[in-house]
């Protein structure tokens, strides 16, 4: 189990390092369909129901939804879901 956690991660690092010369809509559609793909891989490594894999899915996208970084400041803006932005530091 530890090593497919491991190897989830450091697919997910090759693929956001992909990313570098996308527009900000190709980075909010990639990240969050990398995200959705997570969430639903770890619900089915961890033989979640269907009702879960969805939720893991849409956390998933949520989470890997980045809609702008500003690189002076170092903050991003993540969609909250409502039309609404939250912006703090990047992670």
């Amino acid at each position: 189990m530890r090593e497919t956690i491991l190897s989830l991660v450091m697919a997910s690092t090759l693929v956001l390092a992909g990313c570098e010369g996308m527009d900000e809509d190709e980075r909010m559609i990639v990240g969050g369909l990398t995200g959705a793909a997570v969430g639903i891989m770890t619900a089915e490594m961890l033989n979640a129901n269907d009702e879960w894999t969805i939720i893991a899915a849409l956390g998933g996208a949520a989470a890997g939804m980045l809609v702008a970084h500003n690189y002076h400041t170092g903050e991003c803006a993540y969609s909250r879901g409502d039309g609404t932005y939250r912006i703090r530091r990047c992670s």
